[in-house]
């Protein structure tokens, strides 16, 4: 049996050691986490800041006393300073400032992702917040009992700058969504897509500034009032920054452990890095992306560090489990309004290097004649002319069509084409959809505009 050290405990780490535990006896596993919490459930955030729950208890699922009881070793609050890989051993200083020592016959690397914060002039004014862990939420929180801070000014318009927005008009703040991009969520959805959310977020009090990127801040008494970009300057009392992530894997740094060029540690189909009994999981590796041909990407999503941290936990103890890769599947719902994709968006696909084709179909729920609330569906696939293979879909409704994308997603991991998708076998009942589905119609109509 072996000493496994787990570096990071959010979400792959947790699942790795939960893996390791719940799996196999015999094993001693230790683990390191700067934070003071674990498990935490960054996505909830926007929930908890806008009050559409009342407290953050249920964004927390694991907690460290648990994980003693079955019998892992925890260091919390205990930065891991360096690592030792020829010697197989982990060097952490804790909260009080003692070095703590541990070696390992087996390692994996959990260190997540840290935010990208740009070195913006008045950067450190207060009220300039990043919204990523725990106590950054905590922060918001308290700060929005201010009655005094009613300008708000979100930097970055992908998943969280939205959801944050919404958050912040919902506590009847007045908000400025900002981003250098031509609309919202731009990595995730097609201009067709991202439209009409960035009009459902207008239609709800959001004064969106796209295309401007922010030059700098400025300040009184230390504290933020002012927001200039290379296009207009906006008054402002808190600043949510918000621009994405990046690997964190400076500890991986001349250790010979073969990175992506963003620094994302490059692991094979179990999790394992290019050194021996080294795994790496969650949002500081690399992953296997199905919709741009099996290559080695970077997805950051809480479902990837999960599926990670089980696969390095049963490899890891010697059952050989290959991951089969992800299509990145997401979803979001703001003001009620839902969007959901999996894989490439067309102009992804086409930046890849793709012969790109779309299939657009717009389509209701049940059928016709159900006398009941019947919404509109928006749908695009995106596929390879060449090969016929789905590569990507997009949907958007008031209505929750979310089991269309993970068929999509199923779709898109074992290779399929959209002709095969157009006839294939969906039942039909008016409670639940039309005789000629839009999951299929979509497929169908791309068939047709080929022949």
């Amino acid at each position: 049996m072996s000493k496994i050290v787990v570096v990071g405990a959010n979400h792959a780490g947790t699942a790795a050691i939960n893996t390791i535990i719940d799996n196999y006896e015999g094993n001693e596993v230790v683990a390191f986490e700067a934070n003071s919490n674990i498990s935490f459930l960054g996505c909830g955030m926007a929930l908890w800041i806008g009050g559409q729950i009342s407290k953050p208890d249920g964004l927390f699922y694991q907690t460290r006393e648990e994980f003693e009881a079955k019998g892992v070793s925890f260091h919390t609050e205990c930065g891991v300073d360096r690592i030792d890989y020829d010697a197989k051993k982990v060097y952490g200083t804790d909260k009080d400032g003692n070095e703590v020592v541990e070696d390992y016959d087996k390692l994996i690397l959990a260190t997540g992702s840290l935010p990208i914060i740009p070195r913006f002039e008045g950067g450190d004014l207060e009220n300039i917040q990043q919204v990523k862990l725990f106590q950054n939420a905590v922060d918001v929180v308290e700060k929005l009992k201010d009655p005094a801070i009613q300008r708000v000014a979100v930097v970055g318009a992908g998943y969280i700058g939205v959801e944050l927005a919404e958050a912040f008009q919902r506590h009847g703040r007045q908000v400025t969504l900002i981003d250098m991009a031509p609309t919202c969520m731009s990595t995730n959805f097609d201009p067709e897509f991202s439209e009409l959310m960035a009009k459902n977020m207008a239609d709800n009090g959001i004064d969106l500034r796209f295309g401007e990127g922010v030059q700098r801040f400025e300040g009184e008494n230390g504290k933020v009032t002012k927001l200039v970009t290379d296009k207009n300057s906006y008054d402002v009392d808190m600043v949510c920054v918000c621009i994405g992530f990046r690997p964190n894997t400076s500890l991986v740094e001349g250790a010979g452990i073969e990175t992506l060029p963003n620094g994302a540690i490059l692991v094979d189909h179990t999790q394992k890095t290019t050194r021996d009994d080294v795994y790496a999981v969650g949002d500081c590796a690399s992953i296997f992306n199905n919709s741009d041909s099996g290559k080695p990407g970077y997805i950051a999503l809480a479902t990837n560090a999960v599926r990670s941290g089980i696969i390095a936990g049963h490899n890891i103890c010697g059952t050989t489990v290959e991951g089969p890769g992800v299509q990145g599947s997401s979803a979001i719902c703001i003001f009620g309004y839902k969007m959901a994709a999996t894989g490439q968006s067309a102009v992804a696909a086409e930046r890849n290097g793709y012969d790109v084709a779309v299939s657009d179909y717009v389509g209701i729920q049940k059928a016709a004649f159900v006398e009941e609330e019947n919404p509109e569906v928006k749908i695009r696939l995106v596929y390879d002319k060449t090969t016929r293979k789905l590569l990507g879909a997009q949907m958007a409704s008031t209505y929750d069509m979310s089991a269309g994308i993970h068929m999509y997603s199923l779709a898109i991991q074992e290779g399929l084409t959209v002709d095969k998708l157009a006839l294939l076998d969906i039942f039909f009942l008016p409670h639940f959809n039309e005789p000629y589905n839009y999951y299929t119609m979509a497929a169908y109509q791309a068939m047709l505009a080929d022949k």
